[in-house]
């Protein structure tokens, strides 16, 4: 299975999320699982934002070697989408809609999947960008999307059934 975390600049949140998972995948001998990241309005090839790689550092996880990927490129090896905002699952919802493409890739709003697979209740479907912010609304961003992806992980019997 093939998993796309996006986000708008793909710099802060979906290589945080792609990073995390890709951690915790290892961490539990997955290996069937591939993980990626893009964005929505990107500068290809642009770094990880320094307080986000510095967030993960501070878990003992380096993004250093990221570089920012449209979501265009990445789109069709996607088996799922996980988008850190409800109005990114939209936006690729309209795109998907007008794309000749018979199979489309399933798509989710991270908190909204995760809560799907955990039989949760969903309270709010995004995650917060902390582009421009000081670095507490990293480390912030980077523990409730390290949290949502514990979730799926610990469900990850319940993929086949989406």
């Amino acid at each position: 299975m093939n998993i796309l975390f996006v986000c708008t600049g793909n710099t802060c949140r979906s290589p945080m999320a792609e990073g995390i998972f890709k951690d915790m995948l290892k961490k539990n001998n997955i290996d069937n699982i591939n993980v990626s990241s893009a964005g929505l309005s990107v500068f290809p090839g642009e770094h990880a934002n320094k307080k986000a790689i510095k967030a993960l550092i501070e878990k003992g996880i380096d993004i250093t070697t990221h570089r920012a990927r449209q979501l265009s490129d990445e789109i069709n090896k996607a088996d799922l989408i996980l988008t850190m905002t409800l109005s990114h699952k939209q936006i690729i919802e309209d795109y998907l809609k007008h794309k000749s493409d018979e199979t489309s890739p399933c798509l989710f709003t991270l908190k909204e999947f995760a809560a799907k697979l955990s039989d949760e209740k969903l309270t709010a479907p995004d995650i917060q960008d902390p582009y421009g912010r000081n670095y507490s609304f990293y480390k912030k961003s980077r523990d409730e999307i390290e949290k949502e992806l514990r979730k799926i992980l610990k469900n990850l019997d319940k993929l086949e059934e989406i």
